[in-house]
């Protein structure tokens, strides 16, 4: 017979009286990536708030569609594993607004410029992902794996739009997307902790 028991981490099923270790990778994954899928929302509603009227409106919109079907599904696998969200979802909130905008104020080229950036280092952090989950014989979480993929895919289409887009026009192209590169994988290191 199975049982559960939480842990600081979250879920665990066990039986009898065994209890299996705490499910820390799927914890990690889906912190990270919440917290990722909630910044990417914030990017491309401060876009939007700067370059809705524009003919890049319609393209951050529909990215932005699937950013949200991203981090719905994310909220509901936090709930299904009990998963602890980062603590600094406030400041990402927040951060990623101010980085949507931002971008968006230096035009759209920018703008794309800056989903490149973004979308480069998630479709490389999805991909690490996938690996860990892949290698790790134990893993048997075959729904979180699927997901991963597809929306690595999808990460990758809205990075791919950015470029078809004009992204490497941006004024200071190579030191915009070097300095939103590194915020990124500097986000993603502190959620994967905090």
């Amino acid at each position: 017979m199975l049982r559960q028991t939480i842990c600081s981490r979250g879920l665990h099923l066990s039986a009898g009286t065994g209890t299996k270790r705490c499910p820390e990778m799927i914890d990690r994954i889906i912190r990270v990536d919440h917290a990722g899928e909630l910044g990417a929302n914030q990017i491309y509603k401060g876009q939007l708030a700067v370059l809705g009227h524009t003919k890049a409106g319609k393209t951050i919109e529909h990215m932005w569609e699937q950013e949200k079907v991203h981090k719905a599904e994310f909220d509901r696998l936090m709930v299904k594993y009990r998963a602890r969200p980062t603590a600094l979802l406030p400041f990402w909130n927040l951060a990623g607004f101010a980085l949507g905008a931002g971008t968006a104020l230096l035009g759209e080229k920018a703008a794309m410029a800056c989903t490149v950036a973004v979308e480069s280092v998630i479709v490389e952090h999805y991909n690490d992902q996938l690996r860990q989950m892949m290698d790790d014989p134990k893993f048997k979480e075959h729904e979180l794996l699927e997901i991963v993929t597809r929306f690595r895919n999808e990460e990758q289409e809205h990075h791919d739009i950015g470029l078809e887009e004009g992204a490497e026009q941006a004024p200071f192209y190579k030191a915009l997307t070097d300095v939103i590169k590194f915020g990124c994988k500097t986000a993603i290191k502190i959620a994967e902790r905090v």
